[in-house]
């Protein structure tokens, strides 16, 4: 099982720099749209959706990624959109499984979920990688990369630190693994990652802007925190519909959904935050 998600991961985190390092950005939202397809196939099947309705779920989704890029002007509105539904997947979480028990979300709620989860963060992915500084060269593609390895770095730090300090369980009837401890550490690392390479990306490495500085390692922490929150948010969602992976097609991750639900509450929050920054 290690071996076959090193050589998953050896395979596509070449492919996933060289696009977003080398394809404009509309090619690259086209590539971000066909995984937000096949998200969208993975949650359909969260869904109990099978045959045509899963096909049928999966080619809406495809659509609606499609005129979103028609409508990105909008993009605003989708991730604050996006940032509401983050706050009420909190209150999912804190309450699981007796807020599930009583009245857990119908067909129609499930497949609008499923929306905000894929929507926003498409469209948030291509914002940020067209964003930067027109005296920084690959501007862009580095803040969007900055953004993987924030989440990276979240996930790493709280794997460590829960398996070597992990008493404390942070929500044990969603995720029995995760640790309060392993979070602070996933939150540690994230934090440095943010005062150096972040620094580093965003400022030009100028240290001279304290207060610009401050906020952007503020939101840089609560994007981490939303990231832990999305992996929350997947594993309950799998826990009430008994499955263990959302899929097979990353042998060695399970599926494509397993492998970005964090990516999908933390993308949203930093384009909005940036535009809100003026960074």
């Amino acid at each position: 099982m290690l071996m076959q998600r090193v050589l998953t991961a050896l395979v596509l985190l070449p492919l996933l720099l060289a696009a977003v390092w080398l394809l404009p950005t509309v090619q690259l939202y086209a590539v971000f749209a066909i995984v937000g397809v096949l998200i969208a196939w993975e949650w359909a099947a969260l869904m109990k959706l099978s045959g045509r309705a899963r096909f049928r779920y999966a080619q809406f989704t495809a659509l609606f990624l499609a005129s979103a890029w028609l409508l990105k002007d909008y993009w605003l509105w989708l991730c604050l959109a996006s940032v509401m539904w983050w706050i009420v997947a909190a209150v999912l979480v804190r309450g699981y499984p007796d807020n599930f028990e009583r009245s857990a979300p119908g067909l129609p709620a499930m497949a609008l979920i499923g929306q905000l989860l894929i929507l926003p963060t498409i469209l948030a992915l291509a914002v940020i990688h067209a964003g930067g500084s027109p005296t920084q060269a690959h501007s862009g593609p580095l803040r969007l990369l900055f953004v993987f390895f924030l989440i990276f770095a979240a996930d790493t730090g709280a794997y460590f630190a829960g398996r070597r300090f992990g008493r404390r369980k942070l929500a044990p009837a969603v995720s029995p693994g995760k640790s309060v401890e392993g979070a602070i550490g996933g939150l540690l690392l994230s934090a440095v990652w943010a005062v150096t390479g972040g620094v580093l990306i965003f400022f030009e490495g100028n240290y001279g802007q304290l207060g610009r500085i401050a906020a952007f390692v503020a939101l840089s922490m609560l994007v981490a925190v939303v990231s832990i929150l999305g992996d929350l948010t997947e594993s309950l969602f799998k826990r009430a519909a008994g499955v263990k992976d959302s899929g097979t097609i990353l042998p060695g991750h399970g599926g494509i959904l397993d492998r970005t639900d964090s990516l999908l509450a933390a993308a949203p929050l930093m384009a909005l935050g940036l535009y809100l920054l003026q960074i």
